[in-house]
């Protein structure tokens, strides 16, 4: 039996490349800013929003964010709506890496009419969500205070539980400001730097004990509900809560 030799030619093995690491070295930001650890998405794009104010236009800010899925649309409908333009989003082992060119800011005519009546911990925090997002994007914010909501405008406001889980407030408020939402004033104060108009119920004001000179916010206008009926009127949102 004869043996015949076979000659296998092997390809030469080529490793992939890291393409995300070899992306990211191609950008070039201008700066960097580090938000993981929060899963509000606002938290981060106010941020952004702030430190984008003090860069020049076509500048590139990195927003670096946990692998959060809400992130990724929630910055793209952010960068659409204000004008940036997202240039590209890397998932890195360290998380998700937004690069954000600056843009001239888009100057909107929409306009956001909104009605809180809760001063609760966890009833307040869709309302000021959708109210910072929405001034975020440019829209022009007026938000009306009445009922037990005035309270949220006065010194020594702290927000509780409601009902049986009051008691807990304190830890809940804890935990809600670690994964990035921030206390209401604080919020408010994000909001009227932001633009947006804050109205206090006349009517509510004597009921739960609020005084004029008790206001931590200037320019809070005093109003009943014919006023904020003609500004909801003329905006293109309203929002009752």
């Amino acid at each position: 039996m004869t043996t015949v030799p076979i000659s296998v030619e092997i390809a030469p093995v080529i490793l992939p490349s890291n393409t995300e690491e070899t992306r990211m070295e191609t950008l070039t930001p201008a700066r960097s800013i580090d938000r993981r650890g929060t899963t509000i998405t606002t938290f981060a794009v106010h941020d952004a929003s702030r430190e984008l104010e003090t860069m020049e236009n076509g500048d590139v800010l990195e927003i670096i964010t946990d692998d959060f899925a809400p992130f990724r649309p929630d910055m793209s409908a952010w960068c659409e709506s204000s004008g940036h333009r997202l240039v590209d989003t890397v998932a890195a082992a360290n998380g998700l890496h937004f690069f954000v060119e600056k843009q001239p800011r888009v100057v909107k005519d929409t306009k956001l009419a909104m009605v809180i009546s809760s001063d609760g911990l966890e009833e307040l925090l869709s309302p000021l969500g959708f109210a910072l997002g929405a001034a975020l994007e440019g829209i022009d914010v007026h938000l009306y205070f009445q009922g037990p909501a005035v309270r949220v405008l006065a010194g020594g406001y702290k927000p509780k539980l409601k009902g049986w889980a009051r008691p807990f407030s304190r830890f809940a408020a804890a935990g809600m400001t670690k994964t990035g939402h921030i206390p209401a004033q604080d919020k408010l104060r994000q909001l009227t730097n932001l633009g947006a108009h804050l109205y206090a119920c006349g009517g509510s004001l004597p009921h739960f004990k609020v005084k004029l000179d008790e206001f931590v916010f200037d320019d809070i206008s005093v109003v009943e509900y014919l006023t904020f009926m003609s500004v909801m009127e003329d905006s293109d949102i309203q929002i009752y809560i």
